[in-house]
């Protein structure tokens, strides 16, 4: 009876502590949001999906689901080429935001990466950017 009621009381700990223990991917993406409203939202708007001809969607974007890791160099460097996403062209310049920090961009390529639709498996980190500044 006393280890069913220790092992009661472990079980419950766990529980509880797993409940105030959040996964890095997860919170980098919840921190990524906050920066998305405060830096991308203007453009790309709250729902990931651009507006037609002038800014490109982020939303189930094929330009970013083939190379992912794409989203770090155009943050950094801004963009000014025509590209194609989804069968649309858009030939708009997006500024470099480099002023960003290295978590900031990771956080916000991790949000970006996981939002409107998109999945990514790979989890972005501050040292992936900070090794694509150089």
């Amino acid at each position: 009876m006393k280890k069913i009621a220790v092992a009661s009381v472990l079980t419950f700990s766990v529980i509880v502590f797993s409940a105030f223990v959040q996964n890095p991917k997860e919170a980098s993406i919840k921190r990524g949001k906050e920066v998305y409203d405060n830096n991308c939202m203007s453009c790309h708007q709250e729902n990931g999906e651009g507006i037609e001809g002038s800014f490109p969607p982020l939303a189930k974007s094929d330009y970013f689901q083939k190379d992912p890791k794409k989203i770090i160099t155009v943050i950094l460097n801004g963009l000014n080429e025509e590209i194609k996403v989804n069968g649309k062209t858009y030939n708009m310049m997006m500024p470099e935001q480099s002023y960003l920090s290295d978590e900031e961009i990771a956080d916000v390529t991790n949000y970006v990466a996981n939002s409107w639709g998109n999945k990514s498996k790979t989890v972005f980190t501050p040292a992936q950017v900070k090794a694509a500044r150089k």
